[in-house]
């Protein structure tokens, strides 16, 4: 069996009218929206209404939907003793799935319902804030309720009211990423649902999905790659070895991608607006050679930029660590993976394909060999 197939690349598993990823064409839509449009348009609020009603709001913020969430923000005390046990040598991934998972242990029955998706929307990001002030050695900074989701977010990570430059660029980054198709921790998620399990069950296993490198975590190793070539003299050198090496290039290359992914377009336009003037210039370059050396080297790959090479700029540029980018990117996904577990469950079947065995056959053991003990 090919590479292709084992990753079930362009293998059909279902249907969906969440989004749709245009990978030939360089397309995202939700519902019909073009990608450009919604976060042209759209606040998060707006966006998560989009995907999870199936129609933008009447209303942009959507008021009735801007209130529920935020009146949902607060965590259990159960909650709180939870996150507020943890290591502060924890990943913030893990603290994040870890607190997730301690929300459901009073229960959320399935099939998952609207409000159980509200309630996650709206405690993930209170979970990942409270567990970075704790590490930092602050206080926990309570939810604001008139603040929208991306500016409560940041003040309760930071303690004060943010920079609304800085709100505008993470909450674009929030629509960009707020759902993708059938991307890994996605599919994690309807897997677990199809057997007729919780929302809180399948959000934890598509929070452990997002967590690989090669899904959610590759942003802050954007940076780190960067950080590296930054006082290279001969950086398109240094690309062109790295590649004979066959080391991958963290933010180039997309599994659906034959074209440049039109979510990097939008970060790179609005990193060039929130990024210190120097680290985009270099991001640029890098990127410029990079492209170049990859259709020298692997024309027949078709790799362009994707969404975590600017998305690692702007997560920088608003101010947030490096390992706090995949739980963000988590926060962010919240919307799209409400969307699909309430389309998941209202046609369920069990997901459950098939794999070729490849293994031995027709084996069997000695007569001599020992046996077990019958108990008798």
């Amino acid at each position: 069996m090919d590479a292709r197939r084992r990753g079930l690349e362009d293998v059909v598993i279902g249907t969906s009218a969440v989004s749709w990823v245009g990978g030939e064409t360089g397309q995202l839509s939700y519902r019909g929206y073009d990608i450009a449009d919604v976060v042209g348009h759209l606040g998060y609020e707006a966006t998560a209404h989009l995907l999870i009603v199936g129609t933008p709001p009447a209303r942009n913020p959507p008021i009735d939907l801007f209130r529920d969430l935020a009146s949902r923000r607060g965590l259990p005390p159960s909650v709180e003793a939870v996150v507020d046990a943890l290591d502060r040598r924890t990943l913030p991934m893990d603290a994040l799935r870890t607190g997730i998972s301690a929300g459901g242990i009073v229960g959320s029955p399935y099939p998952p319902t609207f409000e159980q998706g509200l309630d996650l929307i709206s405690r993930a990001p209170t979970v990942l804030a409270r567990f970075e002030r704790r590490r930092r050695g602050l206080p926990p900074v309570p939810p604001d309720p008139e603040l929208g989701h991306v500016a409560n977010f940041l003040k309760m990570v930071e303690g004060a009211e943010p920079d609304p430059l800085r709100v505008w660029a993470l909450e674009s980054y929030f629509d960009i990423v707020a759902d993708h198709g059938m991307n890994a921790s996605t599919f994690a998620l309807r897997v677990v649902l199809s057997t007729n399990s919780d929302l809180v069950s399948a959000a934890s296993a598509a929070i452990g999905a997002l967590k690989g490198p090669l899904h959610g975590g590759a942003p802050e190793r954007v940076l780190d790659l960067l950080d590296r070539v930054r006082e290279v003299p001969d950086v398109a050198g240094w690309i062109a070895e790295a590649l004979a090496r066959k080391e991958r290039l963290m933010g180039f290359g997309h599994r659906a991608y034959k074209v440049e992914d039109p979510r990097a377009q939008l970060l790179r336009e609005i990193a060039e607006k929130v990024a210190r003037p120097d680290r985009f210039r270099q991001a640029r370059q890098f990127e410029e050679l990079a492209l170049e050396e990859l259709r020298r080297k692997r024309p027949d790959q078709r790799l362009n930029t994707n969404v975590e090479f600017y998305a690692a700029i702007v997560l920088e540029a608003v101010g947030l660590p490096r390992d706090l980018f995949p739980p963000t990117f988590a926060l962010a996904r919240t919307a799209g993976w409400v969307a699909h577990a309430l389309e998941q469950v209202r046609d369920n079947r069990l997901i459950r394909p098939d794999v070729e065995y490849t293994g031995p056959s027709g084996l069997r053991l000695p007569a001599n060999h020992p046996r077990r003990d019958s108990g008798s």
